[in-house]
């Protein structure tokens, strides 16, 4: 047999071979996993910030928009940016690195906004994982408001079906779930067993975190970005309040904060409906930059409006008793959902942070909130966040 023959029928043997393991597993997987999370995932492929127009929906009931006060300062923003970012051009710089809304406010002004790709302040964005220091700000709510006693409470309180699974869900408490080291078990591997495209796609969200969470270790031990947390402490959340998520955020966070309109929560594909808690919320940059003036305000809205008590805010976003991720960065924690950097020299930042570089940043000592929200990341997080620290210090000299 001539070797280029021989060569050619290998070839047609693998591809054949090929075609058969496809064939097998286009079969077998519907077997394994729910068939519209093997379609989810076969279709959409990784998670991408148009995929909140292809998930149902659940309204963000809101009330009276109370805007915070423009205070235009394009030309001193675009002036510190190129200071701390080697002359760069603002608005080209973040074109180039895909950003679609990028708002600052200062002292409880809007400084500056830029909007690209199409984006206009009335343009909704989405959160990713930015939904999650939300969450966090729902359950400073329901603590005020005395619908959930304690952070310490197990989760077993308001989740007494894990108990059936593992007796030792009942040592995993609330705060365990918003600090990140409950010890459930979390696998970052890819395609259809990993734990992130379950939770991003999975058709029952609620059915994934009631059957599918499981102790690996004892809480409080290593610290592990789990999106599990979420779906359990949303399950919770509408137990507690007796009402959608989405309808609580409202009620309870947007309509006082005088929020703006058009906000929304995807949801999984469930008959009653559940929010997707580890990611989701669909809003205005300039809203979720608001969200985090409201903290940086001690939970006081735009227009003097007590939100939320100042106590629990403080407490959410210190660095005392958070967890310490020192090992990624010096300085670096969490806390209840959300990312506190401890620097020299004054109150220690804090933001929340989404994939695909959605970010909310807090400067406390310069008065400063920075919102981005990208396509992409562009640079990594952490180049970003340091950018936005340089930025904020440079808005901040006198």
């Amino acid at each position: 047999m001539k070797p280029a023959t021989a060569r050619w029928r290998w070839l047609r043997r693998g591809a054949i071979a090929l075609a058969l393991l496809l064939a097998a597993g286009a079969v077998a997987l519907p077997l394994i996993y729910p068939p519209e999370y093997v379609r989810r995932v076969l279709v959409l492929g990784d998670a991408d910030v148009d995929d909140q127009h292809w998930f149902a929906r659940r309204e963000v009931p809101s009330g009276r928009t109370v805007d915070p006060p423009d205070a235009p300062a394009p030309e001193r923003v675009r002036r510190a940016f190129a200071a701390v970012q080697d002359g760069a051009v603002l608005e080209a710089w973040l074109a180039a690195n895909g950003t679609l809304a990028f708002v600052v406010l200062q002292h409880g002004r809007v400084a500056h906004e830029a909007y690209f790709d199409g984006h206009d302040r009335a343009r909704p964005v989405t959160s990713f994982s930015v939904a999650k220091s939300v969450l966090s700000a729902l359950f400073t709510a329901a603590q005020a408001d005395g619908l959930i006693a304690s952070l310490d409470e197990p989760v077993t309180t308001w989740v007494p079906e894990l108990l059936a699974r593992d007796a030792r869900f009942d040592q995993v408490t609330l705060r365990h779930l918003l600090d990140m080291h409950s010890g459930i078990a979390y696998r970052e591997i890819p395609f259809f067993n990993g734990d992130n495209a379950k939770t991003y796609y999975w058709p029952d969200l609620r059915a994934l975190a009631l059957q599918h969470t499981r102790i690996a270790a004892a809480p409080r031990g290593d610290w592990q970005y789990n999106n599990y947390h979420p779906l359990l402490l949303g399950l919770v959340l509408e137990r507690a309040t007796k009402q959608p998520v989405a309808t609580w955020l409202g009620r309870r966070l947007w309509q006082p904060a005088g929020l703006g309109p058009g906000a929304s929560w995807s949801l999984d594909s469930s008959a009653s409906g559940f929010e997707k808690l580890e990611s989701g919320i669909n809003a205005r940059a300039l809203d979720f930059a608001r969200f985090g003036q409201l903290f940086l305000d001690g939970g006081v809205a735009a227009d003097g409006t007590r939100v939320l008590p100042e106590s629990l805010v403080r407490e959410a976003v210190s660095p005392s008793g958070a967890v310490s991720l020192s090992t990624l960065r010096p300085g670096l924690a969490y806390r209840q959902f959300w990312w506190i950097q401890q620097r020299a020299g004054g109150p220690a930042d804090f933001s929340a942070r989404g994939n695909h570089g959605q970010f909310v940043f807090v400067s406390p000592r310069n008065g400063v909130v920075i919102a981005r929200f990208g396509r992409r990341y562009g640079p990594p997080s952490g180049v970003w966040m340091q950018l936005f620290e340089r930025l904020a210090d440079e808005l901040g000299k006198p």
